[in-house]
């Protein structure tokens, strides 16, 4: 099933929530009563709110971290996600063109994920290679952690920031049809002068909820006609709960997030 733009937006509508769910699970953090079992919990956490969210995330740090085994959990993780969703490879890839194209192979053909965040800074060679059809290549922008001062807001010469350039010249490598932006839900003025200049794109925001984005501002900042946006979750509903109940305490802590989210539709 291909996830395009079209079938993106009318799956938001239909659910009325643009919730993301990371899949950034820490085997030291999950339950006790799991035994470390990182595959179990994935599972239940897919199974209490699938019917609660448009897409998952995995990032594949906290399974490449594991080896072998975490590479397996990460395909049986994938399997357990209903094919209706989006699937995001948080990977930040971004390499020369024929290590580029490897990477796309492994998380397209290999895992069959439907997206893939990439990191910009080698240029477009190092990107285009994760463009095909009914794909998305989800490009680093403005990121919510307080290392992106150092680099994405410094000010060029032209007076632009860092950040827009990056957006200005890789909007022209693909169209908003296969590119979305990551933007730090610390940063709500920015994503709405962001959405002013490119209305049609989705864009990818962390930060809500453990990290402390505010869902309101991002909501009203960043939506648009198609939803445009794919707020992401991960340590606020993974860890909302320590016991038995932990898949039952993350689907509330979904609920919460959707609650706000249904105000805006």
């Amino acid at each position: 099933m291909l996830k395009t733009r079209e079938y993106l937006s009318q799956f938001i509508h239909e659910r009325k929530t643009v919730l993301t769910i990371g899949l950034d699970t820490d085997s030291a953090k999950i339950p006790s009563i799991l035994k470390g079992d990182v595959l179990a919990f994935n599972k239940e956490i897919i199974d209490a709110t699938h019917d609660l969210c448009v897409s998952y995330k995995l990032n594949f740090a906290f399974y490449e971290s594991l080896g072998a085994l975490g590479w397996d959990i990460l395909e049986k993780t994938i399997e357990l996600i209903p094919s209706t969703h989006l699937i995001i490879a948080d990977a930040k890839r971004g390499d020369i063109g024929n290590t580029s194209e490897m990477y796309a192979r492994a998380v397209y053909d290999l895992l069959g994920c439907d997206a893939i965040t990439v990191s910009p800074y080698m240029g477009s060679d190092s990107v285009k290679p994760f463009f095909r059809d009914g794909k998305w290549v989800i490009i680093l922008a403005l990121t919510s952690n307080e290392g992106s001062a150092d680099f994405q807001q410094q000010e060029l010469k032209s007076g632009k920031k860092l950040h827009q350039q990056v957006m200005e010249t890789s909007s022209r490598w693909g169209s908003a049809d296969n590119t979305m932006y990551v933007l730090g839900a610390t940063h709500p003025s920015e994503i709405k002068s962001i959405r002013e200049k490119y209305p049609e794109h989705f864009f990818l925001v962390p930060g809500v909820g453990a990290q402390g984005g505010d869902l309101d501002a991002i909501c009203e900042a960043g939506m648009n006609h198609q939803g445009g946006l794919l707020i992401n979750a991960s340590r606020s509903i993974l860890y909302a709960g320590h016991g038995r109940d932990f898949a039952e305490l993350g689907r509330r802590e979904a609920q919460r997030l959707n609650k706000v989210m249904k105000n805006y539709f």
